[in-house]
């Protein structure tokens, strides 16, 4: 048994899947199915991290973002602003296994 915790860049619900997340985002569903997939059980989620400012339509996806800046100084100023990215935080356990 044990305890997962993920904090991950949520992509919008509605986005397609992107099995690569090149734009470093990926949506909630994909997280949890891929994590019970594994053997694990969703436990639960927290808006700790959330950030409805991102918008998550940048021209170099979540590293336009602080703390990153990918941008370096054009449009500094506006993503400043945003802050850092909106993300997802959850929470997972790990069944025992009988040996």
């Amino acid at each position: 048994g044990g305890t997962l915790g993920v904090v991950q860049h949520r992509a919008s619900p509605k986005a397609q899947r992107n099995k690569k997340a090149e734009d470093g985002y990926v949506r909630e569903k994909d997280l949890i199915s891929l994590a019970k997939k594994a053997g694990f059980v969703f436990v639960a989620k927290s808006e700790v991290n959330a950030n409805p400012k991102d918008t998550k339509n940048y021209p170099k996806g979540v590293w336009t973002l602080p703390p990153v800046l990918r941008m370096g100084d054009e449009n500094k100023e506006k993503y400043m602003e945003i802050g850092e990215s909106d993300r997802m935080t959850l929470k997972f356990a790990k069944p025992k296994t009988k040996s």
